[in-house]
C-alpha cells in the first residue's frame, strides 16, 4: 500500500509489469529503431551494428545494476532518478540532477511529439504550419492523458504496448519471408558512406536505449518500487536487447546495404504489412512523449518537496489520493509546447542526450562512493552490483559524451558544475544523510591510521591546540589567539570545564557546547568545541588533556589564560603541573588591562574592545635556551602566517652579562635563524637588571614570547610574583613551556 505525500493511505501502487517494465520498455524501442535503426546496419555492417548494440547494451545494464542497488537499499520514494542521487551524493549533486534531468524529460516530450507529427507528415502529407498544428493538439493530448493520472496514462500504454508488439510481429513475419543467406553475408561487411564510421553509427544508435529511467521515474506510483525498478528495468533491457539483435540480423538478411542506408522508412517496405509500422512509428512516438510527461513532473515535485529553490515550493503539492503532480505537469506542458512552437529543437538535441548521460553517470559515481566508502548503511538487497561494475559505467558514460559530441559533452559538464555551485554558493542545507559524510570519514580513518606512523617525527609537529577558553563568547581573546597560533596549519579546539556533578549538568552542558558551536561559526573560526563536566575544574582540565583527541591529533599544546592575582596562583599552578606531567606543552596569554579598556576578563587583564586587531609592533621572543626556545620561535612564525600579523617583524633577543660574548651571541642566533628557516632579526642585549632590560626593549613590542618553567609544589605563588616581576606592564605576553616532540631544522 503506497502512501500519499502526507503519510496517509493511497491507493495500491503499481507493480512491476505495469509500473516499470512497460514504460521502459516503450522509451526504449522508439522512433530509432523505425526509422533509423536500419541505416546503422547498413553502414556498419551486421556484425558491427550487432556489436553496437551489445555495447550501448552493456552500459545501460552497468547502470541498471547501480540503479537496482541504491533502490534497494533505501524507502524509495517519488523523484526516480533525483531522489537516489540527492540521498547519496547530497544536495548540490543532487540539485543539479534534478534541474537537468526535469528539463531534459520535459524538453524530450516537445521532441517525441515533433517525431510524431512528422511521423504523420510522411503518411498523410501536411505542410509546416499544420505539422506544428498537430504536434500542439498531440502534445495537449498527452497532456491531459497525464493530468488525468498516472493510472489513466498506465493504461493507455498497454494499449500502446500491444499496438508496438503487433508492428514488431509484423516486421519479423515480413523480414522472414524475405530472409536470404547469401544477401546476409554480404551485409556482414561495413559500407560506410562518406565521413561515418564505427563511431559515428554508435553515437547515432545509442539515444535509442536511454530510456532505462522510465520506470525509475515512477518510483512514487509504484507498491514496491525496490522490487519493482530491480526486475523491470532489467526485463526491459533484456528484451529489448534480444529486439534490437533480431532486427539487424533480419534486416541485414532482408535488403542490400543500399537499400537499408538509403531509405528510413525500409521496415515498413519489409513488413508484412506498412499500416502496422505506421501505427508502431505512431505508438513510438507517443509512448516516449507518455513516458517522458509522467516522469518529469514527478521529478519536479519530488526537486520541490525537498525545498531546495524555495521559488519552487508552490509546485510540492498533489492532488487527490495519490498526490498527483499536476502543477508540475502544467509547468512541464508549458515547457514542451514552447519547444514544439520554436520548431527546431535540432541545436539542443545534443545537450538533452548529454543531460541523460550525465544522470546516467552520476548514478554509476554514487553507487561507487557508497560501496567503496564502505558506508554500513550501504546494505543493498540487490546482490549483483560490485563498486568495480559502477565505477566502469560512470567511465563508459563519460567516455559516451564525448564519443557522441565532445563539444556538448564539455557544455553540459560546465553547466552542471556551475548549477552545484550555485547550489553550494547558497548553503542550502539537507535534510538527509548523503554519502558526503561517508566519504570524509573513511578518508578521514584512513588518514588517522597512517598518521600513526608519521606524525610523531619532530619535522611534522603541527600546533594541535587545546585552548582552556571556558564560555568563549565572554572572553575571545583565547580563542582569537589559539585561531592565529594554528594559522590554518594546525587544529584548535575551544574547551569549556562545568563545574559539578554530571547527571544535574548535562543540559549545561548540552547549551554550553551548543554556544561555543555558534560562537565558532560566528567568528568564522576554524575550530572545534569541548565541554565537559566534573567535579572540579583540575578534574575537568585532566580528562581533557588526556582524552580529548584521537591518535595523531590528540592536543599537543594547552592554551590557557594567565591569572590576574595570585589568589589564583596556587590553582593555576596546579592545573600547570598536570598539564606537563602529561607532556603537552603549555601557553599561557597574559593580556595586561589597559586604562582606556572598559571590560576585563575575569581570570586574566584581557583588553576584550577589538580581540581580532593585531596591534602596532615586533614580535619579540626572548631566548633563553633551546628547551622552551624553538616552540617559541615557531609559534612567533606561525603569527606571522595570518593576515593580520604578516608585516610584524620578528625579533631573536638575548640578554648578554659582558660586550665581548654579544658578537658571538648575535652570531649563534642569526644561524638559528638561518637553520630554521624564519626570518627574524638576530639582537643580543648588554645587561644585567633581565626585568628592566625585557621591559624597555619590548615595551612597544606587538607581543612578546617568554619561557617559563612549571612550578613545583608549594612554589606556585613565588613563580607567579617573579613572572609578574620579569613582565611588569608589558601589555601582551605569550609565556612558553615546551613539552619538546618537536624541531625547527629538518
Amino acid at each position: 500500500m503506497s502512501t500519499d505525500h502526507k503519510g496517509k493511505p493511497a491507493s495500491p501502487g503499481f507493480g512491476t509489469f505495469g509500473g516499470v517494465f512497460t514504460p521502459c520498455t516503450l522509451t526504449i524501442l522508439g522512433v530509432i529503431m523505425f526509422l533509423r535503426f536500419g541505416q546503422v546496419v547498413g553502414q556498419a555492417g551486421v556484425l558491427s551494428a550487432i556489436a553496437i548494440v551489445v555495447i550501448s547494451k552493456m552500459i545501460t545494464t552497468l547502470t541498471t545494476l547501480s540503479l537496482s542497488a541504491v533502490a534497494t537499499n533505501t524507502r524509495v520514494k517519488s523523484g526516480g532518478a533525483y531522489f537516489l542521487i540527492s540521498r547519496s551524493l547530497g544536495v548540490e549533486f543532487g540539485g543539479a540532477i534534478g534541474v537537468v534531468f526535469f528539463l531534459a524529460q520535459a524538453i524530450s516530450v516537445a521532441m517525441y511529439v515533433l517525431g510524431f507529427s512528422e511521423a504523420f507528415a510522411d503518411s498523410f502529407g501536411t505542410t509546416n504550419a499544420s505539422m506544428t498544428t498537430v504536434a500542439t493538439v498531440t502534445n495537449v493530448v498527452v497532456f491531459a492523458c497525464v493530468y488525468i493520472g498516472a493510472g489513466w496514462t498506465i493504461k493507455v500504454q498497454y494499449f500502446i504496448l500491444a499496438i508496438l508488439i503487433a508492428a514488431l510481429v509484423s516486421f519479423f513475419v515480413g523480414a522472414g519471408a524475405a530472409f536470404d543467406s547469401a544477401l546476409l553475408s554480404a551485409n556482414q561487411q561495413s559500407n560506410y558512406a562518406d565521413h561515418q564510421n564505427f563511431f559515428t553509427m554508435f553515437a547515432l544508435f545509442f539515444p535509442a536505449v536511454t530510456g532505462i529511467m522510465a520506470g525509475a521515474n515512477m518510483s512514487g506510483d509504484l507498491a514496491e518500487p525496490g522490487r519493482s525498478i530491480p526486475r523491470g528495468t532489467l526485463y526491459a533491457v533484456a528484451v529489448t536487447a534480444f529486439i534490437y539483435v533480431l532486427q539487424a540480423v533480419l534486416l541485414g538478411a532482408s535488403r542490400s546495404s543500399g537499400d537499408l542506408t538509403g531509405n528510413n522508412l525500409i521496415i515498413k517496405e519489409i513488413a508484412w504489412s506498412g499500416s502496422l509500422i505506421t501505427a508502431g512509428v505512431f505508438a513510438a512516438t507517443i509512448s516516449s512523449a507518455l513516458g517522458s510527461m509522467m516522469g518529469a513532473p514527478r521529478i519536479l515535485q519530488a526537486f520541490a518537496r525537498d525545498d531546495v529553490f524555495r521559488s519552487l515550493r508552490f509546485l510540492a503539492s498533489g492532488s487527490g489520493k495519490t498526490s498527483e503532480p499536476r502543477r508540475a505537469t502544467v509547468v512541464t506542458f508549458s515547457i514542451s509546447q514552447v519547444c514544439i512552437l520554436l520548431g527546431d529543437l535540432n541545436a539542443i538535441a545534443p545537450v538533452i542526450t548529454m543531460f541523460f548521460m550525465i544522470t546516467y553517470g552520476t548514478l554509476n559515481l554514487a553507487t561507487f562512493y557508497e560501496a567503496i566508502t564502505k558506508n554500513p548503511s550501504y546494505r543493498p538487497r540487490f546482490r549483483f552490483s560490485h563498486w568495480s561494475t559502477s565505477l566502469l559505467g560512470a567511465i563508459a558514460c563519460l567516455a559516451v559524451m564525448f564519443l557522441i559530441d565532445w563539444i556538448w559533452a564539455i557544455v553540459s559538464l560546465v553547466l552542471m558544475a556551475g548549477l552545484c555551485w550555485y547550489i553550494s554558493l547558497h548553503e542550502i542545507e539537507a535534510r538527509w544523510g548523503d554519502m558526503q559524510s561517508g566519504l570524509k570519514f573513511e578518508k578521514t580513518r584512513r588518514n588517522l591510521l597512517k598518521l600513526e606512523d608519521e606524525i610523531y617525527h619532530p619535522k611534522n609537529w603541527r600546533p594541535i591546540i587545546l585552548a582552556l577558553s571556558g564560555g568563549a563568547w565572554t572572553r575571545p581573546n583565547l580563542a582569537v589567539y589559539g585561531h592565529w597560533l594554528t594559522a590554518g596549519h594546525g587544529i584548535l579546539t575551544l574547551s569549556q570545564v562545568i563545574s559539578g556533578e554530571v547527571e544535574s549538568r548535562l543540559e549545561r552542558r548540552r547549551g554550553a557546547e551548543k554556544m561555543l558551536r555558534s560562537f565558532i561559526a560566528e567568528q568564522g573560526l576554524e575550530a572545534f568545541p569541548a565541554v565537559v563536566v566534573a567535579p572540579f575544574v583540575t578534574d575537568g582540565i585532566e580528562s581533557l588533556v588526556q582524552c580529548h583527541g584521537i591518535g595523531g591529533l590528540r592536543p599537543n599544546t594547552v592554551l590557557l589564560g594567565w591569572p590576574n592575582d595570585a589568589a589564583k596562583a596556587e590553582t593555576f599552578g596546579s592545573n600547570l603541573r598536570v598539564i606537563s606531567q602529561l607532556d603537552r606543552s603549555v601557553v599561557a596569554l597574559r593580556l595586561k588591562q589597559t586604562p582606556d579598556s572598559s571590560v576585563q576578563d575575569e581570570n586574566t587583564d584581557a583588553v576584550q574592545d577589538d580581540p581580532w586587531e593585531a596591534p602596532l609592533g615586533s614580535i619579540d621572543v626572548w631566548w633563553r635556551g633551546q628547551k622552551n626556545g624553538e616552540l617559541m620561535l615557531l609559534l612567533a612564525h606561525l603569527l606571522t602566517l595570518n593576515p593580520e600579523w604578516r608585516y610584524h617583524p620578528v625579533r631573536l633577543l638575548r640578554i648578554v652579562e659582558n660586550e665581548s660574548a654579544s658578537v658571538e651571541v648575535e652570531k649563534h642566533l642569526k644561524k638559528l635563524s638561518e637553520d630554521s628557516r624564519i626570518n627574524a632579526e638576530a639582537v643580543a642585549i648588554l645587561g644585567s637588571d633581565v626585568p628592566n632590560t625585557i621591559q624597555q626593549w619590548s615595551r612597544n613590542a606587538a607581543i612578546v614570547i617568554l619561557g617559563f618553567e612549571v612550578p613545583e609544589d608549594g612554589h606556585e605563588v613565588e613563580v607567579f610574583e617573579a613572572i609578574e616581576r620579569l613582565t611588569g606592564d608589558l601589555p601582551r605576553v605569550l609565556l612558553v613551556e615546551s613539552a619538546g616532540g618537536m624541531a625547527l631544522t629538518s
